[in-house]
């Protein structure tokens, strides 16, 4: 009778876990991946299966706790009447039963740590046959890109590099005033230090700038290798897309701090608009300090380019609507600077279909 009782009960909870499933509407794909997003690289493909793998094994070890747990509730509990001592002897020993439950949970470790260190090996592998070089400076509240190097399809390359710089040059002009007759200079930008302290900066001929009325739109090929060189012009933040389910602090002074500021994705695996954020909290606007990566076929993203490369007075705008894409982001919109609005960011197109009806490429220039 007791064995059915607990059966029933076994079979109740199953019941409520299928149940709860099928009515969130998940499919097995998605139930799999307990909470991630979908990634977008072979990294992110990487990093999930590991995500889901050690779930499963948790949830697998946790199953075998308490389904032993209840089974020792449920039949070794105190009978009255069975002529045993109120009080059963506390201690017991089997040595075959401790060692195993003793190296099994270190086995266990061991598997997950080896394969933990091979998935962090490969997401931070570094190759010097990067296709594309993104200069990524992040600045409160916004985000610069600029294009160092592409390897176009062709074979041939684009060097965009212009200069080290400081973002402060214009601001450390004028810094004189008159105090008791006398002209002296005033502390300038970062504490009055040499206007070249922030020559880690990187400047390029070919460059998006965010500003509280543009999302930055990152533009980069699918099927090739990038990296990006991080560098923050005034405090922490934090580059972060969540469909690469990798994020990475954004530090001024990468050098002096110690900190590897560059990483790469060996491709993206499919074109759209994908939401970039800033997950270091940096201020006041924190919030709203978003971009978007739109990926592109190869052939696209050369004309794109080449486009920029031969119209520096286009907007960036421009340049996406001349290979036919939309020309502003699809996924997040600008921080509304009058407080018109509840300043919630959101999608205002579909991020898996950003091309432009109609259209052909280089027609709208």
């Amino acid at each position: 009778m007791a064995n059915r009782v607990g059966l029933k009960r076994v079979g109740a909870v199953a019941a409520l876990g299928v149940g709860a499933l099928l009515m969130s509407g998940c499919d097995g794909r998605t139930a799999m991946r307990f909470g991630w997003p979908h990634g977008v690289t072979p990294e992110a493909t990487d990093m999930g299966n590991l995500w889901s793998w050690s779930v499963i094994a948790a949830l697998v070890m946790g199953i075998i706790v308490w389904a032993l747990i209840f089974w020792t509730i449920t039949f070794h509990r105190y009978k009255p009447g069975e002529g045993k001592d109120e009080f059963p002897r506390q201690t017991a020993y089997n040595v075959p039963l401790e060692l195993a439950y003793t190296a099994i949970p270190f086995v266990i470790i061991a598997v997950l740590f080896y394969f933990t260190v091979i998935v962090q090996t490969n997401v931070e592998k570094k190759t010097d046959d990067s296709k594309v070089v993104v200069d990524v400076t992040a600045f409160q509240w916004n985000w610069k890109f600029g294009y160092r190097d592409v390897t176009f399809d062709d074979g041939s390359k684009y060097n965009g590099f212009v200069r080290d710089g400081n973002p402060f040059d214009l601001e450390t002009a004028n810094t004189r005033q008159i105090h008791d007759g006398e002209t002296i200079e005033l502390p300038g930008p970062d504490g009055g230090r040499s206007n070249d302290v922030r020559d880690y900066l990187k400047f390029n001929q070919i460059e998006t700038v965010g500003s509280s009325a543009t999302i930055p739109v990152l533009v980069l090929p699918t099927s090739k290798r990038i990296e990006f060189d991080l560098a923050s012009a005034d405090v922490i933040h934090s580059f972060w897309v969540p469909e690469f389910l990798f994020k990475r602090d954004v530090m001024p002074f990468p050098k002096q701090n110690h900190t590897d500021n560059r990483f790469q994705i060996s491709s993206i695996d499919r074109e759209g608009a994908f939401v970039g954020r800033c997950a270091e909290m940096c201020g006041t606007y924190h919030s709203m300090m978003n971009f978007e990566v739109r990926a592109v076929s190869p052939q696209d993203f050369d004309a794109y380019i080449k486009y920029r490369q031969e119209n520096p007075g286009k907007t960036n705008a421009q340049a996406l609507e001349h290979i036919c894409q939309q020309p502003e982001s699809v996924v997040t919109v600008p921080f509304d600077t009058r407080r018109a609005s509840d300043g919630t960011a959101s999608a205002r197109g579909d991020g898996g279909n950003t091309k432009l009806a109609n259209c052909t490429i280089g027609a709208l220039q």
